[in-house]
């Protein structure tokens, strides 16, 4: 079994553009490619665990969020950055339109998929990390056991809440080094 470090995409692995319907609207930030080649190099299978609403919402369709993912996944790899694998879940609750408007097992804070993607995977979510920029990825994380949860704030500040045990950075290479201290310490908890 091999560890994980679970990503949301919006707002971390790219820039955060409201509803990313297409390949003109996503912008890489400058540090992902290097963070996500030093996170396989690190031994750890790349996931992204995504909400992706806006189909659900009918803001935009299947094929458009496929597009933009097929292209995104293709220039990681081709950069010597590849994602193992990308989940989502077009589900709402209450926005969703018609199928789409189901309380579903994948949708963050709920942890479907990352459970998913560690039995497709042969993932240890007890050697896993996320990385996410909202309180759901936090949240759906802690839910799955996966133990080590960092939260990007581009202020590092501490938002008011109750959600489970996290750090918090600015940014993915702050995350990066986090990741390293977590990382060492269950090495050492191992031997």
């Amino acid at each position: 079994m091999k560890p994980a470090v679970f990503l949301d995409r919006d707002g971390t692995l790219v820039e955060e553009s409201g509803y990313l319907d297409r390949l003109e609207r996503l912008v890489f930030y400058p540090y992902s490619v290097d963070a996500v080649r030093a996170l396989n190099r690190g031994g750890f299978a790349v996931v992204v665990v995504t909400n992706q609403a806006g189909i659900g919402r009918g803001l935009f369709g299947e094929a458009d969020y496929q597009a933009v993912n097929r292209w995104m996944c293709d220039r990681f790899r081709s950069e010597g950055a590849p994602i193992a694998r990308v989940y989502h879940c077009p589900f709402h609750a209450e926005l969703g339109i018609g199928e789409y408007r189901i309380d579903h097992a994948w949708r963050k804070p709920k942890p479907g998929m990352i459970l998913q993607a560690a039995a497709d995977l042969d993932l240890e979510l007890s050697r896993s990390v996320l990385i996410g920029d909202k309180l759901s990825d936090i949240e759906a994380a802690a839910a799955a056991g996966v133990p080590a949860r960092i939260l990007l704030d581009p202020l590092g500040s501490p938002p008011a809440t109750t959600a489970p045990e996290h750090r918090i950075v600015r940014n993915l290479p702050e995350a990066l080094v986090l990741l390293k201290e977590f990382v060492a310490s269950a090495t050492q908890a191992r031997l």
